[in-house]
């Protein structure tokens, strides 16, 4: 649900494999952002190597902020909320930053390639690597590294300098910058752990590299999403037991009602970092878990705060981790055949200014990124609208299982306050950018869905007990 994805991206599977997903499914950020959670949603949307905040020294508790003000329409529905100006402006910062990230990344990529300096790097990792997995592993470390420094003034201007300008960030510099700096050393680990894989398979099978590498992505994938709640994101963020056991036990009442024994809520200390709301579903099998920040109850009232974990039982409950998942596999079977049948013919155009010959040079990995973020036009808005489908799917569940459509309502008019959210963003950023319905949607369709009202049967009724 969205807090105000998944700005993501964006994206998300785990950091781990963030140069695994980098080749098998570059920008397809439904997934991404529904596994890792992110300010503005519920689940995730900034990158993968973003998303996380770094811990700070002390715990901090969330200071119960000014509730927004639900306007009513005549026939006692929650109204949508007119965007203010100030929260237009964030609308529009975020769009112009996120355009200027994406021509950056692609700028990066064609330099990289058509100037000869991927190959000259590659010839840098050949001398100082003993071996061709060395290789692979300095060459991934030079090129993380070196996308970290030349993007790094624009992260800066969105993830600290804009974020402070709209009250919406509490970090300190130097927090910011350990977080990135963690964000780099764990995409670097991820690169160095898988990497080779996909590399491997261009060598052994250069014509149907492309389907056993998609192959491949589902156990990476998977093992990933399952270590991610107990290796990765505690890097970031401070875990602990839900603060106030009264409201703890209310969450817990709701799981138990959609048959989920003994579940696992967790309160992140976010409030000494941002101002932003969220909470996400993460992990997979044993270490699944609901997590949201403090934030979220500094704001909502216990109603509000039960409606947005019914939304995440909801996605526990209809297992929407794994449904993305075999979604984003198949549709990245898809790119790497395109990217295959593309890659080959820029290279025999071009070989001479790429410096290589092959694509299981490992020289090719910013023309196999160019090339994926080329057709990100095509797969985005379908990733989007797929996960604008299964976020419709919670928000239907968590309104069969509390069935106060008036907490859900409110609960989205104040994440637009919190969040500065546009409920009501143009069609084609919706599109392209849009892995949640946006909150104009969410709000109308709280208001209406009422089906216990009139006696019809209830869409997921028969995965809901009756309260006690």
């Amino acid at each position: 649900m969205r807090l105000p994805s998944t700005r993501l991206p964006r994206q998300l599977v785990a950091m781990i494999v963030t140069a695994f997903a980098a080749l098998a499914f570059a920008q397809v950020s439904g997934a991404q952002e529904f596994i890792r959670g992110a300010p503005l949603q519920y689940e995730p949307s900034t990158p993968a190597a973003d998303t996380a905040a770094p811990k700070s020294s002390a715990p901090t508790t969330a200071t119960a902020r000014p509730r927004s003000v639900p306007v009513y329409d005549a026939d006692g529905s929650v109204a949508v909320p007119v965007a203010s100006e100030k929260a237009m402006r964030y609308y529009y910062s975020g769009l112009v930053i996120w355009l200027l990230n994406a021509f950056l990344g692609m700028a990066i990529l064609l330099v990289l390639c058509f100037s000869g300096f991927a190959a000259r790097m590659r010839d840098f990792a050949q001398r100082a690597g003993s071996n061709w997995f060395l290789t692979i592993v300095l060459y991934w470390a030079l090129f993380s590294t070196l996308l970290f420094l030349v993007k790094l003034p624009l992260s800066y201007y969105a993830g600290f300098v804009n974020e402070h300008a709209f009250g919406l960030s509490n970090q300190t510099h130097a927090d910011w910058m350990i977080y990135k700096l963690k964000s780099l050393a764990v995409t670097i680990a991820g690169g160095a752990l898988v990497l080779w894989i996909p590399y491997l398979l261009l060598k052994k099978s250069p014509t149907r590299w492309w389907f056993y590498a998609g192959l491949a992505a589902f156990p990476v994938v998977v093992f990933s999403i399952f270590i991610q709640p107990i290796v990765i994101e505690p890097i970031f963020n401070d875990f602990g037991p839900v603060k106030n056991p009264a409201l703890e036990q209310k969450i817990l009442k709701l799981a138990e009602r959609s048959g989920i024994e003994h579940a696992r809520v967790f309160e992140v200390d976010k409030s000494r970092e941002t101002k932003s709301t969220n909470a996400y579903v993460t992990g997979i099998g044993q270490t699944q878990r609901i997590v949201f920040w403090d934030t979220l109850t500094a704001s909502m009232s216990d109603e509000q705060v039960l409606s947005v974990m019914g939304h995440e039982i909801g996605h526990y409950v209809l297992n929407h981790i794994w449904k993305l998942i075999a979604f984003t596999l198949l549709l990245m079977l898809l790119m790497l055949y395109i990217v295959h049948r593309l890659a080959h013919m820029v290279i025999s155009r071009f070989q001479r200014r790429l410096g290589f010959t092959m694509l299981s040079d490992i020289a090719s990995l910013p023309l196999i990124l160019l090339l994926l973020s080329t057709t990100s036009i095509v797969h985005t808005p379908i990733g989007n609208a797929v996960n604008r489908q299964v976020e419709h799917e919670a928000d239907v569940f968590t309104l069969e299982l509390t069935r106060d459509n008036r907490a859900a309502a409110e609960g989205f008019v104040q994440l637009i306050d919190d969040n500065l959210d546009n409920p009501r963003p143009h069609w084609l950023d919706q599109l392209l950018r849009g892995s949640h319905p946006t909150n104009a949607e969410r709000i109308e369709f709280a208001n209406t869905y009422k089906p216990w009202m009139t006696g019809q049967p209830l869409r997921y009724g028969a995965l809901i007990k009756p309260e006690k």
